[in-house]
């Protein structure tokens, strides 16, 4: 059995760590993505409580049974310069607030890249 004096083993576990740690993030970046996404598709994401359920933390005007968790989803355009800004605040909205309440929608996967792109589609028309 190989035997490491305390530093080198600490040394050899955090080499180990810090690459894990590479692999993770590397995988957890938004992919690049084509944004013209089918906004009705991207309002029944975003209604369903199954799966996007924008509704259960924010504010959807004239949407029934809205949150108020997270801000009011309006005036998209004017808070996020572009389609790709507000995809990576939905992607993995701990990347800009590291303790949001907000589920990373595309980095755990709860989102397929295609239901992004339409909820995407869908909440910066409001």
């Amino acid at each position: 059995m190989l035997s490491l004096r305390p530093i080198q083993a600490s040394a050899v576990v955090l080499a180990l760590g810090l690459s894990t740690l590479a692999l993770v993030a590397a995988a957890a970046e938004m992919p690049e993505l084509e944004f013209n996404g089918n906004a009705e598709a991207g309002k029944a994401i975003a209604a369903d409580r199954g799966k996007g359920n924008c509704l259960a933390c924010h504010l959807i005007i004239g949407a029934e049974s809205p949150g108020a968790i997270g801000p009011a989803l309006i005036a998209m355009q004017t808070r996020y310069p572009s389609k790709e800004a507000l995809a990576r605040q939905i992607w993995d909205a701990t990347v800009k607030a590291p303790e949001a309440a907000m589920p990373p929608f595309g980095k755990h996967e709860i989102l397929s890249n295609q239901e992004l792109v339409d909820v995407v589609e869908y909440v910066w028309s409001l």
